[in-house]
């Protein structure tokens, strides 16, 4: 039986020393969070976020916009906040409603703001190492690696997923660890063939039981990512928590495993931006 990848422990610790370094501000920090539409998944992280904000000491704004409230009056407001000293995170809650240029809204985010590090120049900065912020999810896997001692280093890390909020800047900090990458997506031909051969192997597409025990090799360290609501209620991962646990080493479970540690970034990184802008 794996070994459980707790989430969900790590992400109290990590809040409990951000709380710390929030008390040893000056101020505390402070971060916007925009929301459009009544998405009711939205509407669950974001009371999440909030809610990990009170407990750190970071203050949170919430601005709720209609679905219609369009491209124009959402820019305007990203401006507005860009503007304000007091604001030292911006994040804006995907995804949006349809009609909305998503790329074009959070590239009007300041990137000295942008604590979800998807702007194009964070997203770049990944590349050669010297950046300011790092994806939450993404960046929630590794602080997970740490904590439970897998070094990357030499290990061949598969990485199914190809998306710019996980999938690719996954495998790149995964590569600055020295691990060898394999990136794997919808058009891969033999998915298994490749996921057997993952000493780590991280999955984040969004399928129910898409990974399953014969795809994964004994001994691996399995990192589920995906966010899948099950029509019985509740949500589930993109692995086979099952089968797979019973044959890989370590394992993160869906709930309470990736998704606290996404959380517990975005709070370092509003930490950060406020550090870097005070």
């Amino acid at each position: 039986m794996a070994n459980l990848l707790d989430g969900n422990s790590l992400a109290k610790s990590i809040l409990k020393k951000v709380k710390v370094q929030v008390l040893n501000m000056a101020s505390p920090p402070q971060l916007a969070v925009i929301i459009v539409g009544d998405n009711p998944a939205s509407r669950v992280y974001v009371d999440n976020k909030k809610k990990d904000c009170a407990v750190c000491g970071i203050v949170s704004y919430e601005f709720t916009l209609p679905e219609d409230i369009g491209e124009d009056k959402l820019l305007a407001l990203i401006r507005e906040l860009n503007e304000r000293c007091d604001i030292h995170g911006i994040l804006v809650q995907l995804p949006l409603p349809e009609g909305y240029d998503i790329q074009k809204i959070i590239q009007a985010i300041s990137p000295e703001k942008d604590v979800d590090a998807f702007h194009m120049l964070n997203v770049g900065r990944i590349l050669n190492g010297e950046y300011s912020f790092l994806p939450c999810t993404p960046a929630g896997v590794i602080a997970m690696l740490d904590h439970y001692g897998l070094d990357p280093k030499g290990k061949h890390a598969v990485v199914v997923g190809h998306s710019n909020i996980v999938g690719k800047p996954m495998a790149m900090m995964l590569l600055h660890r020295h691990a060898t990458v394999t990136i794997c997506h919808i058009h891969t031909v033999d998915l298994a063939a490749f996921t057997r051969q993952a000493d780590i192997l991280v999955c984040a597409v969004g399928k129910i039981g898409l990974i399953t025990a014969d795809m994964v090799k004994p001994g691996a360290v399995v990192i589920d990512v995906g966010i899948n609501r099950k029509e019985a209620g509740g949500i589930c991962g993109d692995v086979d928590f099952d089968s797979v646990s019973q044959i890989a080493s370590y394992i993160s479970p869906v709930p309470g495993g990736v998704g606290p540690m996404t959380r517990a970034m975005l709070m370092q990184n509003t930490i950060k931006a406020a550090s870097m802008l005070s």
